[in-house]
């Protein structure tokens, strides 16, 4: 049998599984999320394995970034779906006097969910998790960069879904062709914004609603009175987690000229201690470290520490390079990767007029500083995905918080509450009484 007559098929299935109901009934998706998360964690030790082999990943990490993630997510749904799923009925007003209004959610239908490899369980498990909450079923493409990986997140759906409500269907470029040739109601991408662009036109020609979580050079903006301890301290573990490997990781760092030289000793020190000679995951692919080292041999700026890589066994070591300028080849793309870029400054101003000039809308957007309303009023005149103050990265991992880009970084928002609100058309019925 092709892929072609597997994707049809599981399709046909998968649509005619949706018109029938199955998946609509609430209690049924409560059953299936807490099926799900028993699966997964009876699979722990081969998931373990898995993400160790594809990207060196520790079972700690696992634990919170990958696992974690996942089933704190599923949490969430069980916990609220039965509030959320109720009908909001109110009276209307004005010319509508005397009637009645309820809006419904209701699901979209079936949905392609494209996952990456940078968190490769996490970011292709959790956008399922709000799929199925709110009724949908869905068709999963892991990434084949991650093959380990995919084949457990196979193994796990087919444990816990009927291929009519979740099929994984592995595989690169033409199996994804085929599939976005498909009439889904709704498209969830993570990855890269080339990818994503031809996504959002396969979304255009179905006229299906469409989230793209792309990414781009997260900047951390340090002010005169940052705490730089912790500031060292939660940039030296964001920005190297997953060997840097993570869309909203620190892409560069931008500190004031007053305070540069205590900064960049603290950082270098820290790293020293916990991150020189020691393995902090896996690099993709060779061709990213190829890539990662053609960066460090172009730049113009003066590598403080690291550099040193190895191909065959995809080890990076931890880098800093200072002295970078604005129009460095470090500065132009997301680097992606275990090395970070220090600006200097001394003037706000010009910051936010780089910013906003090389790397315009951010996926997030990082401030250091003990004055909150200062850091506030900063990020108040940049426009970025997300933010944090005093802090970088943790806010993609928090359900509470809707998570997502803008323009270049991204459309639509998800997890928790918000996941289940993108999967769920809103619709308006109105009631005149008999």
């Amino acid at each position: 049998m092709t892929i072609q007559t597997i994707i049809d098929q599981t399709f046909d299935a998968q649509k005619k599984a949706f018109l029938s109901g199955k998946t609509a009934d609430v209690s049924t998706r409560l059953t299936l999320l807490e099926r799900f998360k028993r699966v997964i964690l009876e699979h722990k030790q081969e998931i373990y394995q898995a993400l160790d082999s594809d990207l060196g990943k520790t079972p700690d990490i696992i634990d919170m970034a990958e696992i974690g993630a996942v089933t704190e997510e599923i949490d969430v749904m069980l916990e609220n779906l039965a509030t959320w799923t109720v009908d909001e009925v109110f009276p209307l007003t004005g010319a509508f006097e005397g009637s009645e209004g309820r809006i419904r959610a209701e699901p979209y239908g079936v949905v392609y969910i494209i996952g990456p490899f940078n968190y490769p369980f996490n970011l292709t498990l959790t956008p399922l998790i709000g799929a199925i909450a709110a009724g949908n079923t869905a068709i999963l493409k892991p990434s084949e960069s991650t093959p380990a990986t995919s084949a457990v997140i196979k193994k796990v759906v087919e444990k816990t879904f009927d291929a009519d409500i979740v099929t994984v269907i592995e595989g690169g470029r033409t199996e994804n062709e085929i599939l976005l040739a498909k009439p889904f109601d709704f498209f969830f991408f993570t990855g890269s914004p080339n990818v994503g662009k031809i996504v959002m036109k396969a979304a255009a020609d179905q006229l299906a609603p469409v989230v793209l979580e792309l990414g781009g050079k997260c900047p951390v903006v340090v002010f005169e009175d940052a705490d730089s301890d912790l500031l060292v301290e939660r940039l030296a573990f964001t920005k190297f987690l997953n060997s840097g490997q993570t869309c909203v990781a620190p892409d560069y760092l931008l500190v004031p000229t007053s305070i540069k030289s205590s900064v960049i000793e603290k950082l270098i020190n820290t790293l020293r201690r916990d991150y020189e000679g020691k393995n902090i995951g896996k690099v993709v692919s060779e061709r990213q470290i190829e890539k990662l080292a053609g960066y460090l041999e172009k730049t113009r700026g003066r590598v403080l520490l690291g550099g040193d890589y190895q191909e065959n066994s995809r080890q990076f070591s931890a880098t800093v390079v200072s002295d970078v300028e604005w129009d460095d080849a470090l500065m132009q793309d997301e680097i992606f990767g275990p090395i970070l870029p220090i600006i200097t400054y001394d003037d706000l101003a010009t910051v936010r007029k780089n910013i906003i000039e090389h790397h315009e809308k951010p996926l997030a957007l990082y401030v250091f500083s003990r004055n909150e309303q200062a850091a506030l009023d900063f990020i108040s005149t940049i426009q970025s995905g997300d933010a944090q103050i005093n802090d970088a990265l943790t806010h993609a991992m928090c359900p509470q918080l809707p998570f997502g880009g803008i323009g270049p970084s991204g459309m639509g928002k998800y997890h928790g509450k918000t996941s289940f609100d993108i999967y769920s058309h809103k619709r308006s019925i109105r009631t005149v009484k008999a």
